[in-house]
C-alpha cells in the first residue's frame, strides 16, 4: 500500500516522463519517415509536381480495382506511377502550349462513348440517349461509395475511367500538334522519289575496320569515362544494386516419396482403425470399395479436385491410359507418378461419345447471369420462358433460327440463328457439354448455366468413340518436416560461415551449389532471377543499412536463398553494361583516324595499292537497291553519294563500318513525274511514324524523382 502511495504521489510526474517518451517517440518517426510533408512522404516528383503518398496509394487502389484484382501490388503500383509520369508530362508541354482538356472535354468525350450511347440504361421512352439519366447514374454511384466494399469499388473504377478518358485526350490532343509539324511538301515528295530512284554507277575502295586487328588498338577506361561525360544524356543510370545467391530447394527425398507412396497404397483397401467413441476397431472402407467416391474424396482431403469428366484415350497420360482402358468398371490402378503427384485412378464409368459436336442455342439470361443492367426477370421468369421456347421449337424446328436472332442473348450466335458450329469436348461450360456429348443427334433440351437458361438443339455429332470416367485421388509428393529441416539447416549453415568471412564461391563449389549472380538490380524490381517475384530481397538490397558483402537469408517459395549483396551503383552516369560498346566505338573511331592517315592517293588504284586491295566496281546502285559487293546492303553510303558529282574522287567517307573512297562514274536521274502526290504520302508518313518517339524523347528529358521504394 505504501508503494501504492507514492505513485499516486508522484502520478504528475509519471504523466510528464511517459508524455515526454511518446512525444518523443513520434517525433523521431516524423524525421526518420518524413512526417509533416517531409520528402520521404513524397512518393516523388514529376517536372516540380510533388505526388502525396495518400494522392498515389488511391491511384494504386484504382488500378487495382481496374485489373479486377488479377495482378499483384507491385504490378498495380508500376502501373499507377507509368499513367501518372505519362500524364504529368503531357499536362505541362499542353500548358505550354496553351491547350487546356477541361471537365467539359472529359465529359463530351465520355458521352460520345458507345457503352453510354447505346446502353439501354441511359435511354428514354422513345429509345433516344438521355443525358440526364447518364448523370444520375455517376450521381448514384458518387453517393453510395461509402455504402460497402463493392460501390467503393464502382466509384473507384469510375475515376479510373474518366482519368483515362482525360489522359487520351491529351495524348491525343498533344499528338495532333505534333502530327500537324510533320507533314510533307510536294517538293519533299519530289525530293524523295528523285533521292530512291537514282541510279549510280560506282568505283570504289572499301576498307573496313576489321583491316587493322582489335588488339593493336588501346581504349583507356579514362577515355571511356571521358566519352560518357561529353554524352551524359545517354548514359543516365538509375540507382542499382549486383547480388549474388544461392538456392537452397525444399524437395522431397527418395525416402519422403516412398513413404507418400505407401500411404496412398493404404488406402486403397480396407483398414481397421480404432474408434476412441466406440472404444473398438471400425472397418474404414478403401477407395477401391468406396460406393461414394465424392465423400471419400471428402473424408481423406485428395490434393487434386474429383473430376467428373469423360476422357478419350487420347487425353490420359499415354504411358497408363491402354492399363486404364482396359480396366473394369470399379477397378482401381495405382499408386502411379504424374507430375508431382502420387495418384490412384478407379473407373467410375465407361462411354461412347463424339469427339465433337454441331449444336446450335437461344440463351435466356436473368438477374445475376450477366452484368446486362437491362436484363430484370428473375431466375423463375427466366426458366418459364426457356421451357415455353423448347415447347414451341420442338413443335416446329424451322422456328428455332428466327428466335435466336429475336430472343438470344448470345448475339454473336443469334446472329447465325444460334449456330456454335463444331466445338469439342472442352470447349463449353460442363453443363451446356454434358448435354451435347451424352444426348443423340436431334435431342432438344434446357440446361441451366452461369450465363442463364440454354435452350439447346443438337444437330450433328462425330467419331463416335469410347470414353472412361475416371476419379483420381492424388498425394502430392513433399519434403517432410525432418527433410525440410536439415534444408534449413544447411541454408543456414551456409549463410554464417559466409558471413563468417569464407568465400561464397568456393564454399558453393564444395558443396556442390551453383551461385548465381544478379546484376542491375533496380530500386523497383520484383523479379530477382530464377527466384521470380522476390520483392523482399530488392528492398534489403536497397536498404540505407544494408552494406556491400552483407549476407541475408531468405524465405523463398518451396526453399530458401543465401544473398550477398555485391556492389552498390549510385544514381548518376554510369558505364555499366554500355562499356564494351563504348570502347569498341572508340577503337573504330582510331581504326578509322589510321585508315584515312594511309588513304592517300589521286586516284583509287593508287589508294587500293596501300592497302593491298583491288578497285571494286558496281552498277545501277540505288537507294531502292542498296547493295555493294564486298560490303552488303550500303544505304548510308549511297545517301551521301547521291548528292554528290560525277567523274570526281571523294576519299576518307565514314560509312558502314569502314573508310570508302569513292568515284561515280554515272548518275542516272529517273525521269520525272506529272505528280509527286504519292511520294509527298509517303515522305509524310514516314514523318508521322516519328511521333511515336515524342513520348520517350519527353521522358528523357523530364526532371523525375521516384520515391516508390521507400513504400513498396
Amino acid at each position: 500500500m505504501a508503494i501504492l502511495g507514492k505513485i499516486r504521489e508522484r502520478s504528475l510526474f509519471l504523466i510528464i516522463v511517459i508524455a515526454l517518451a511518446l512525444f518523443s517517440f513520434v517525433i523521431g518517426d516524423v524525421f526518420t519517415k518524413g512526417s509533416f510533408g517531409g520528402p520521404k512522404n513524397s512518393i516523388g516528383e514529376i517536372n516540380g509536381d510533388n505526388i502525396s503518398r495518400e494522392d498515389f496509394a488511391q491511384l494504386v487502389e484504382q488500378q487495382k480495382t481496374q485489373s479486377g484484382n488479377r495482378g499483384n501490388q507491385m504490378q498495380y503500383v508500376n502501373a499507377a506511377w507509368d499513367n501518372l509520369v505519362r500524364e504529368k508530362i503531357y499536362k505541362l508541354q499542353l500548358e505550354k502550349s496553351g491547350i487546356t482538356v477541361g471537365e467539359k472535354d472529359v465529359w463530351d468525350e465520355i458521352l460520345k462513348q458507345p457503352f453510354v450511347q447505346n446502353s439501354p440504361q441511359f435511354k428514354n421512352e422513345i429509345g433516344l440517349f438521355d443525358e440526364e439519366k447518364f448523370k444520375e447514374y455517376v450521381a448514384t454511384l458518387k453517393d453510395a461509395k461509402d455504402d460497402d466494399e463493392q460501390s467503393r469499388q464502382a466509384w473507384f473504377s469510375w475515376l479510373e475511367y474518366e482519368r483515362n478518358i482525360k489522359s487520351n485526350l491529351e495524348l491525343r490532343s498533344y499528338n495532333n500538334l505534333i502530327t500537324s509539324g510533320l507533314g510533307a511538301t510536294l517538293k519533299e515528295g519530289e525530293r524523295h522519289y528523285i533521292d530512291n530512284n537514282t541510279k549510280l554507277d560506282l568505283e570504289y575502295v572499301y576498307v573496313p575496320y576489321t583491316y587493322i586487328s582489335d588488339s593493336t588498338v588501346t581504349v583507356t577506361d579514362d577515355e571511356i569515362k571521358a566519352y560518357v561525360k561529353k554524352h551524359p544524356n545517354d548514359y543516365k543510370a538509375e540507382a542499382s544494386r549486383d547480388i549474388s545467391f544461392v538456392k537452397f530447394d525444399i524437395k522431397a527425398t527418395p525416402e519422403d516419396e516412398l513413404v507418400i507412396k505407401n500411404n496412398l497404397q493404404k488406402l486403397i483397401t480396407d483398414s481397421e482403425e480404432y474408434n476412441k467413441a466406440a472404444k473398438a476397431n471400425m472397418t474404414v472402407v478403401g477407395f477401391a470399395n468406396s460406393e461414394n467416391t465424392e465423400e471419400f474424396f471428402r473424408d481423406h482431403s485428395s490434393d487434386t479436385p474429383l473430376n467428373n469428366n469423360y476422357f478419350i484415350k487420347s487425353k490420359l497420360n499415354q504411358s497408363i491410359a491402354d492399363t486404364i482402358f482396359k480396366l473394369n468398371i470399379g477397378e482401381v490402378y495405382g499408386p502411379y507418378k504424374e507430375d508431382n503427384y502420387f495418384k490412384v485412378s478407379k473407373l467410375i464409368a465407361v462411354s461412347q461419345m463424339p469427339d465433337s459436336v454441331k449444336a446450335r442455342h437461344i440463351l435466356i439470361p436473368f438477374v445475376g447471369s450477366t452484368n446486362d443492367p437491362s436484363i430484370t426477370q428473375t431466375e423463375d421468369q427466366a426458366k418459364v420462358v426457356a421451357d415455353s421456347l423448347l415447347t414451341v421449337v420442338k413443335n416446329d424446328k424451322s422456328k428455332f433460327a428466327d428466335l435466336a436472332k429475336t430472343i438470344s442473348s448470345d448475339k454473336g450466335s443469334g446472329a447465325k440463328g444460334g449456330d456454335l458450329d463444331w466445338f469439342t469436348y472442352e470447349r463449353m461450360v460442363p453443363e451446356f457439354r454434358d448435354f451435347s456429348f451424352e444426348n443423340k443427334t436431334g435431342d432438344m433440351g434446357v440446361v441451366k448455366s452461369q450465363y442463364g437458361f440454354h435452350i439447346i438443339d443438337i444437330q450433328e455429332q462425330k467419331n463416335l468413340q469410347k470414353t472412361v470416367k475416371l476419379a483420381t485421388f492424388s498425394r502430392e509428393i513433399t519434403a517432410s518436416e525432418e527433410t525440410e529441416n536439415e534444408i534449413f539447416q544447411k541454408a543456414e549453415t551456409f549463410a554464417a560461415e559466409i558471413s563468417d568471412g569464407k568465400d561464397i564461391d568456393q564454399l558453393a563449389k564444395d558443396q556442390n551449389l551453383v551461385v548465381q549472380p544478379v546484376v542491375g538490380l533496380k530500386a523497383m524490381d520484383e523479379r530477382v532471377s530464377t527466384l521470380n517475384n522476390q520483392r523482399q530481397i530488392v528492398t534489403w538490397a536497397f536498404d540505407k543499412d544494408s552494406k556491400v558483402n552483407d549476407i541475408k537469408r531468405f524465405d523463398i517459395d518451396k526453399g530458401y536463398a543465401v544473398v550477398k549483396l555485391t556492389a552498390k551503383h549510385d544514381k548518376g552516369l554510369n558505364i555499366g553494361a554500355a562499356k564494351s560498346t563504348i570502347r569498341m566505338m572508340l577503337i573504330n573511331e582510331k581504326k578509322s583516324k589510321s585508315i584515312k592517315e594511309k588513304m592517300s592517293g589521286d586516284n583509287l588504284q593508287d589508294i587500293a595499292k596501300n592497302f593491298n586491295v583491288n578497285v571494286q566496281s558496281s552498277k545501277a546502285v540505288s537507294l531502292g537497291s542498296p547493295i555493294l559487293p564486298g560490303v552488303g546492303r550500303a544505304e548510308d553510303i549511297i545517301s551521301i553519294l547521291i548528292a554528290l558529282q560525277e567523274n570526281k574522287l571523294y576519299s576518307k567517307i565514314d560509312a558502314n563500318n569502314g573508310v570508302f573512297s569513292v568515284k561515280i562514274s554515272k548518275k542516272e536521274s529517273p525521269l520525272e513525274l506529272d505528280n509527286y502526290t504519292s511520294s509527298k504520302a509517303t515522305v509524310s508518313n514516314l514523318q508521322k511514324a516519328k511521333g511515336s518517339k515524342v513520348f520517350i524523347a519527353l521522358k528523357k528529358f523530364a526532371n523525375i524523382e521516384d520515391n516508390r521504394a521507400l513504400f513498396y
